[in-house]
């Protein structure tokens, strides 16, 4: 069958080539045509565009950029059109998607799956129109989203398991094995630890900094550099004086330049490593991170954390949470779990204070610290044993089969 994927960042990439290395486990006819990345490229097929031309973000550079974002846009619709596959898959990133998505379900046949469902239940809670409109099956990677669209708009949906799940429990599992090889002989890696590699780039022992007797502090401050700016300055002013003790050791993002960190860590004891996210938080005792995907990853490592999000205008924006924004928490440990299991420092709780006080509440010997590892263990039940790409391409596949 002839799959068409739409993935517009970096996290599309990664988890649209698992589905396609999935779909392909299935398929063995299989034809992939995609709009995505390296990692969709790695595992085949035609690449009409680089996600790269198509991650505009923020309401200024969308701007300057609009005739572009609307070539790609008309350009897809018609590379979909003339292709004609057997199903258009789109992969997250709700923007661009919605808008292929009305046109592919008013001018052809084909039918549309949305990998990774849209958010909607944070914001934008209006595009639940255009879902059921134009969407024939959503899959979703968050088991809160079930009752959501199910239970709230009556729209069915599939949770397929959550695949950072999955990614966090192999880079584990491997590691171990790492261990079990290193203690008894360097032999030739498993087929496993290859395909790890080249999904993530991280493997179990690539955290090549100098040996230490400490501990460590993580932090993971986000990927983009007004989080960072926002952010990092009093995650690491809230450090200060643990570095006797304890390592600091900052995530540093892939798309970031090491300059960039200067400005912030120069004259501290922070070290930055790039590309080592998972091996920082498999050897970390506590982080500071900051909202998204990485808070989920933190937990499934067993890593206590401290959510620490800055916002402008800060009361104002508190305000709003209370009164107008539809979840309670932001962070997805806390969304998952359905209460406060790592404490969340937004808006006008937000201070170098609070996060030290919250971060020392979480070392060692702290009963805090306990308690949040029992929360993590309720997360990890919450999201299932379910291998979300595996079970998503058999569902798809599925459904096609037997016309939907």
């Amino acid at each position: 069958m002839k799959y068409y994927l739409i993935a517009g960042e970096a996290s599309g990439d990664l988890h649209a080539s698992r589905l396609m290395q999935s779909l392909k486990q299935r398929d063995a006819a299989a034809e992939f045509r995609f709009i995505g990345g390296d990692l969709m490229a790695a595992v085949g097929g035609t690449m009409v565009r680089h996600y790269r031309e198509l991650a505009y973000m923020g309401f200024v550079p969308v701007l300057l950029h609009l005739p572009t974002i609307l070539g790609n846009m008309r350009r897809c619709k018609q590379d979909i059109a003339d292709w004609r596959p057997d199903v258009v898959i789109l992969v997250d990133y709700p923007g661009f998607n919605l808008s292929i998505a009305r046109y592919v379900k008013s001018h052809t046949d084909i039918p549309v799956f949305y990998y990774i469902a849209p958010k909607i239940w944070a914001w934008k809670e209006y595009r639940i129109k255009n879902i059921k409109r134009d969407v024939d099956e959503l899959f979703s990677i968050l088991p809160f989203e079930v009752e959501f669209f199910e239970g709230k708009h009556g729209y069915p949906i599939h949770y397929v398991g959550n695949p950072t799940a999955d990614e966090v429990g192999e880079y584990l599992l491997l590691r171990s094995e790492e261990c079990g090889v290193r203690s008894e002989e360097r032999g030739v890696r498993s087929e496993n630890t290859d395909i790890k590699k080249s999904v993530s780039g991280q493997s179990p022992s690539s955290l090549h900094t100098p040996p230490s007797t400490k501990k460590t502090i993580a932090l993971l401050a986000g990927s983009r550099r007004q989080e960072i700016k926002d952010n990092l300055p009093a995650m690491i002013e809230a450090t200060r004086g643990l570095a006797g003790d304890y390592r600091i050791v900052l995530a540093g993002a892939p798309s970031i330049p090491a300059g960039y960190y200067d400005r912030f860590i120069a004259g501290t004891d922070v070290e930055v490593v790039y590309n080592q996210t998972y091996p920082l938080l498999a050897s970390a005792t506590a982080a500071l991170v900051t909202s998204g995907t990485a808070t989920l990853e933190t937990a499934l490592f067993g890593v206590p954390q401290v959510v620490c999000y800055e916002t402008p205008i800060p009361k104002v924006i508190a305000f709003l949470r209370r009164h107008l924004l539809k979840v309670r928490y932001i962070s997805l440990v806390n969304l998952i779990a359905d209460r406060e299991v790592v404490k969340e420092l937004v808006a006008d709780t937000f201070s170098v204070e609070n996060i030290r006080r919250e971060l020392l509440a979480i070392l060692p010997g702290q009963p805090a610290r306990e308690e949040m590892m029992r929360g993590y263990d309720d997360v990890r039940r919450r999201l299932g044993d379910e291998k979300a790409p595996d079970n998503a391409a058999r569902i798809m596949i599925e459904k096609m089969k037997n016309g939907l």
